[in-house]
């Protein structure tokens, strides 16, 4: 099935030289400021995998659309490989781990340009998630889902080799007979630093990252009671690159579990893997 997912995104990709498209495109598993420019698409095909005392790997489509040059719309929806027990997660920003199918919404309401190629933005972050067909394992299985609504804000200073993003997002979901997911307040910071030398108009053009990820869970509740042990907490840290050339970028890094309070109900999580490949068109 992965194979057979690999061809078909592989197939449909052809080649619209236009480095404008890609050139907004920004770290793997943190919030960023960047949107599509108008009439803009964009197609995000994401692996990600995390690893610890369980297990998962997973696959997500994400398709984005330019309303405005600051209007973001976009849509995923998941696959997974190899359902896990671990904590439920966002894991990339605006690819989230687990079954969910999901819509935001990205409006970046303020830009101030300073200098050559400086400006600092903020982009506000609303969404819906649903909950898909495949089953949930662990502490999730047997919990009636309803769908989830998401608010967030992100802000960032770049430059032509310097970019910083700070944000984070809220995500509840509705109770159902008594049942509700975890709350996940996600938050986050991102350093990308571009080399003089690897900064390039024609070929590939590539982008450093340091990139930190917080996640802070809520009590999950089961027929109206909070389940005990099941509110957590935990931070990662890593490196991961970015290279674009014309309209195509990849993206893909690593981060390690450097802070983590986990109760009995969930196993600890160690590392988290991405790997993204995008097409603007």
């Amino acid at each position: 099935m992965k194979r057979n997912c690999i061809l078909m995104v592989a197939g449909t990709l052809w080649l619209t030289p236009s480095l404008i498209y890609a050139s907004g495109h920004g770290p793997v598993f943190a919030l960023a400021t960047p949107t599509n420019p108008q009439g803009g698409f964009s197609f995000d095909t994401s692996f990600m995998g995390r690893y610890g005392g369980d297990n998962g790997t997973m696959y997500r489509g994400t398709l984005g659309y330019g309303i405005t040059e600051n209007l973001k719309v976009s849509v995923s929806a998941p696959l997974l490989f190899q359902t896990d027990t671990l904590t439920p997660s966002r894991t990339a920003a605006f690819a989230p781990m687990g079954g969910d199918f999901e819509a935001l919404s990205l409006w970046r309401f303020q830009r101030t340009d300073f200098g050559v190629g400086k400006r600092f933005e903020t982009t506000a972050i609303g969404g819906l998630l649903v909950p898909g067909p495949q089953a949930d394992s662990g502490p999730l299985k047997g919990i009636k889902s309803r769908p989830s609504g998401l608010v967030g804000i992100v802000s960032g200073i770049t430059s032509r080799s310097h970019y910083v993003w700070v944000g984070t997002t809220y995500q509840r979901y509705g109770a159902a007979g008594g049942d509700r997911r975890s709350d996940l307040l996600f938050y986050t910071f991102a350093y990308a630093y571009r080399p003089e030398r690897l900064r390039k108009d024609n070929g590939w053009d590539w982008r450093i990252f340091g990139e930190c990820t917080g996640e802070r869970f809520g009590g999950l509740e089961r027929t109206g009671t909070e389940v005990p042990g099941s509110r957590s907490n935990q931070l990662f840290v890593g490196p991961t690159t970015l290279g674009v050339y014309k309209n195509y970028a990849v993206s893909g890094g690593v981060q390690f579990a450097v802070y983590q309070n986990v109760g009995p109900v969930y196993p600890r999580e160690r590392v988290r893997v991405s790997v993204n490949f995008t097409w603007f068109f």
